[in-house]
């Protein structure tokens, strides 16, 4: 029985050996991963998909030419939201940024562009639009039908020129 029992001294040793290169691993994936962030976040690693530059003659990836821009304005609407204590309206007001070509169709179908968006503001909460993100929501939101009720390609942004909440 007492060849079977061996001292804990050893034993101890042996652990306290096999953590220091767990440590050590594990600081160096730190300072890896800390140093990789920094490497480019600061620009040192290029990326194939993404130009390093765009001064180095490459054209703007959204460049639009603006001399064949128009823009069509929207008719102004107001709509009245009512909770329980309150009454409030919205004024609203926009322009459409279409293709030069385009805006003779965009201006022939401006009464459902019209529709689309009262229909699309009346089903709001007043909630929905006191939130701090809520116009930049709200806008792609109506640009998205809009584009569907014009058509694709015809219309090229939403730009909201009036946004009151009395």
């Amino acid at each position: 029985m007492t060849d079977t029992a061996q001292p804990t001294e050893n034993t101890d040793v042996g652990r306290e050996r096999s953590r220091l290169p767990l440590i050590l691993g594990l600081g160096l994936a730190v300072l890896g991963g800390a140093g990789g962030f920094l490497a480019v976040r600061a620009g040192l690693v290029p990326f194939a998909d993404h130009p390093p530059d765009a001064a180095a003659g490459a054209p703007a990836p959204h460049a639009v030419d603006l001399a064949h821009l128009v823009f069509v304005p929207v008719e102004p609407l107001i709509v009245s939201y009512a909770e329980a204590e309150r009454s409030r309206h919205l004024r609203f007001r926009a322009e459409l940024e279409v293709p030069a070509a385009e805006a003779s169709e965009v201006a022939r179908v401006m009464p459902r562009v019209v529709d689309v968006l009262n229909t699309y503001l009346r089903a709001l909460r007043l909630a929905d639009l006191e939130e701090r993100s809520a116009l930049l929501r709200l806008r792609g939101q109506m640009l998205r039908r809009v584009q569907a009720v014009v058509g694709e390609g015809r219309v090229n942004d939403l730009l909201v020129m009036e946004f009151v909440l009395d």
